[in-house]
């Protein structure tokens, strides 16, 4: 199992800061079930143990950061400890499956249709992941163009559905015939998507003073959907990798682990006027 996520995630193609590959488990430990996952968190832990899995494949790293300790009495420590006892195997493909072709923000690409796909942001020549249409985002057209209101609220319908939505800033009105998308956070890239000439950007964790200067530098319409809702199409693609592995069942969370869990909307313009 490992093998084969490491033929296609190679850990070379990871940014340096980056932890990916095998965190938990031995090597050579028989894999039947895997589940496949966003984020390792109490929950999603829950979901694996529950199903009776052998192995957890997630995106974000549970252990990004040095620790000094992984006791039971800490919140990743405690995570470590159910997977430990339980015998359940963690691997991590994070910035090498960004970087893939096809990877994550491929299969956010898919849900919008999007065709003619190229890298947003390629490789630098001669690093290991250089070459062969790898790199961060994917610029495409849309089937159809739309304005900039009619592609939020397709947004908001073709990804997994949060409480945060998916928010815009532009012209409401303005066409969009090409699309970049960039799965998980995406404001390192805006200036790339002004570079490419796109109509619109669709990221997420997009921040008030960037986007507002990238606006006024007349740069490209910005969509800012969740962060999970953005990677969550990917594992529809690796849990399809993993099944061609003979005698393997892949599992893929649903569980929505974006932070944000309630979004209030302004009151409707008749509310606002002053009453009697």
């Amino acid at each position: 199992m490992v093998a084969e996520l490491e033929r296609r995630y190679p850990p070379v193609w990871a940014e340096e800061w980056d932890r990916v590959g095998l965190v938990l488990g031995e090597p050579c430990a028989p894999v039947r079930r895997v589940l496949c996952v966003v984020d390792v968190v109490p929950e999603t832990v829950a979901e694996a143990l529950a199903a009776g899995v052998d192995m957890i494949v997630a995106h974000h790293p549970l252990l990004l950061r040095g620790v000094s300790s992984v006791a039971p009495t800490t919140y990743k420590g405690r995570i470590v400890h159910q997977l430990i006892k339980s015998d359940v195997a963690l691997y991590v493909a994070h910035t090498n499956a960004d970087v893939a072709a096809p990877g994550v923000s491929d299969a956010l690409a898919a849900r919008f249709g999007l065709t003619g796909l190229r890298p947003l942001h390629p490789p630098a020549p001669g690093s290991p992941a250089h070459g062969a249409g790898r790199g961060i985002g994917r610029i495409g057209e849309l089937p159809e163009p739309m304005t900039l209101a009619e592609l939020a609220r397709h947004a908001a319908a073709v990804l997994p559905v949060t409480a945060w939505g998916v928010r815009a800033a532009g012209d409401p009105g303005r066409m969009v015939r090409t699309l970049a998308v960039s799965g998980g956070s995406g404001d390192a890239f805006l200036a790339d998507a002004t570079a490419a000439g796109v109509d619109a950007f669709l990221t997420a964790d997009l921040r008030h003073h960037p986007a507002g200067e990238h606006l006024a530098a007349e740069g490209p319409a910005l969509l800012d959907a969740a962060h999970w809702a953005t990677e969550r199409p990917w594992l529809d693609d690796l849990a399809a990798l993993l099944r061609a592995t003979p005698g393997v069942e892949t599992l893929v969370s649903d569980l929505d682990t974006d932070p944000w869990t309630v979004h209030a909307a302004p009151p409707a313009v008749d509310d606002k006027e002053p009453r009697p």
